[in-house]
C-alpha cells in the first residue's frame, strides 16, 4: 500500500495551494481530483486579485492587510498570470457612499498596500470621463481610480497544481473521495477510479472540496465538528463589446451592492449576485432573476454598451451561516479538525483567491507535527509560477 506524508482532496485553488505548499515543504503529497483542475468556483470566480476594498468597512483589517500582501507576492511571482488594471469607482447623487468617504477608504488601502506607486489613487478630472467606455454622466459626480490585480483563476488554479507536481506531488484526475479512517497517528483512505478502488495511508488529510466539503467530511472517522457554513451562489453574465479603460465598480441599481463590470477575453463580464443554495453543488446554475439583475446594472452605467448575451455560469462560496445577507459576512477562511488536541485532518471552508497561499501555510501549520520533517525544495513566495500547460 502506497503510503503519503498529506492526502488533498480537491484540486481547486486551495487544494492546489496546500498541495504546492506541502511538496515545497518536501512532503510527499498525494492530490485527488474527481473532475478537473479548476472544475468548481475556482473557475467561476470574478478573477480578481485584490485586497478587498469593500471589507474596510468592517475594519477587516487583517484580511486587507493579507490580501494586499498576497497580491504583491502573486504579482511578483506570476507576472504572466496576474497584472494590474485600472479600476474606476463612479459616484452619482444616488450613490450611497460619498467622494471623501471613498478618498478615505482608498487612502487606508493604500497605506495597508504599503504606499507605493501601485498603491496610489486619483480623481479623474471631468474632462476625462467622455473616455470611460460609456459609461453614464447623468448625475455623474465624481470618478476615483486606483489600482488592482485581475487573473484568469482556472489558469492560476492549473499553475499552482503543476508548480506542485514539479515538485514531486502525485496527481490524480478523475479520483471519486470515498473514505478517510484514522488509526492513531495514520490516515487510512480510500478512492475510486472509475471501477477500481485504491488505497493508501497518509499521516494527514485536507479537505478543500469547497461546497462538498461537509460532505466529504461525513465520510471521514472521525468526523469532527463542522462549521455552520450557507452555500451562497454568484452569477456571472458576459456580453458582447470589449472594456478597453480598465475595470468599474459600480452599484447595483436596484439592492446598492457592490459590482463589477470588467474586461474578460475581449467581452465584457458582469458580477456577482449572491443568492443562497440549498441543491446539490454540482447543479448550481444561474436565474433568470440573476442575469436579469446584472443586465439591469450594466444598463445603468454603461446604456451605449452592446448588450447582444454570450453566456452565464454560476459558482459557490462557502460562507458563515448568518442573520445578515450574503453581502455583509465575512470572508475569512474557517477550518474544521478532526481533533483539537492532535490535528491530522483539516478541512477548509470559505476564502479568497487572492489569499490561496496564504491559507495554504495555515493549514500546514494547524497540522504541525503530523508532517513528518522533510528536507524543504522551495518557498512558495518566491518559486515563480510556470505557463500552465
Amino acid at each position: 500500500m502506497s503510503e503519503f506524508d498529506l492526502v488533498v482532496v480537491g484540486a481547486g485553488i486551495h487544494g492546489a495551494g496546500v498541495a504546492q505548499a506541502a511538496a515545497a515543504a518536501g512532503s510527499s503529497v498525494l492530490l485527488l481530483e474527481e473532475r478537473e483542475i479548476a472544475w468548481g468556483t475556482s473557475s467561476r470566480s470574478s478573477k480578481l486579485i485584490h485586497g478587498g476594498l469593500r471589507y474596510l468597512e468592517r475594519a477587516n483589517f487583517g484580511l486587507v492587510r493579507e490580501s494586499l500582501r498576497e497580491r504583491k507576492i502573486l504579482l511578483s511571482i506570476a507576472p504572466h498570470l496576474v497584472s494590474l488594471v485600472d479600476f474606476h469607482i463612479p459616484v452619482y447623487r444616488d450613490t450611497s457612499r460619498r467622494p471623501w468617504q471613498l478618498r478615505t477608504g482608498l487612502s487606508l488601502y493604500g497605506m495597508l498596500a504599503g504606499f507605493g506607486k501601485d498603491a496610489q489613487f486619483a480623481s479623474l478630472p471631468r474632462a476625462e470621463w467622455s473616455a470611460l467606455d460609456g459609461l453614464s454622466t447623468d448625475g455623474l459626480q465624481a470618478v476615483l481610480r486606483y489600482k488592482d490585480g485581475q487573473t484568469d483563476d482556472a489558469r492560476l488554479t492549473r499553475a499552482v497544481v503543476q508548480s506542485a507536481v514539479e515538485m514531486g506531488c502525485s496527481l490524480r484526475l478523475g479520483a471519486r473521495w470515498l473514505s478517510a479512517q484514522r488509526e492513531n497517528d495514520v490516515y487510512n483512505v480510500s478512492w475510486s477510479e472509475g471501477a477500481v478502488v485504491h488505497e493508501c495511508t497518509a499521516s494527514a488529510v485536507v479537505l478543500a472540496a469547497g461546497p462538498w466539503n461537509s460532505l466529504l467530511q461525513g465520510r471521514c472517522t472521525p468526523k469532527g465538528p463542522m462549521p455552520q457554513v450557507e452555500l451562497v451562489g454568484g452569477t456571472h453574465i458576459e456580453l458582447e463589446g470589449p472594456l478597453v479603460r480598465g475595470i468599474y465598480y459600480v452599484e447595483s441599481p436596484q439592492d446598492r451592492r457592490a459590482v463589477f463590470v470588467m474586461p474578460w477575453r475581449g467581452h465584457t463580464l458582469i458580477g456577482t449576485t449572491e443568492t443562497p443554495w440549498s441543491g446539490a453543488p454540482e447543479a448550481v446554475e444561474p436565474s433568470a432573476a440573476e442575469v436579469e439583475y446584472l443586465g439591469l446594472c450594466l444598463e445603468r452605467y454603461f446604456p451605449e454598451h452592446p448588450s447582444k448575451f454570450i453566456a452565464a455560469w454560476a459558482g459557490l462560496r462557502v460562507l458563515p451561516k448568518e442573520s445578515a445577507s450574503p453581502f455583509a459576512r465575512s470572508r475569512e477562511v474557517q477550518f474544521a479538525v478532526d481533533n483539537p488536541d492532535s490535528v491530522r485532518r483539516v478541512a477548509i471552508y470559505g476564502g479568497k483567491l487572492t489569499g490561496y497561499r496564504a491559507t495554504a501555510l495555515k493549514v500546514l501549520e494547524r497540522l504541525g507535527n503530523a508532517m513528518p520533517q522533510r528536507a524543504r525544495k522551495a518557498d512558495t513566495a518566491t518559486l515563480r509560477l510556470p505557463d500552465p500547460n
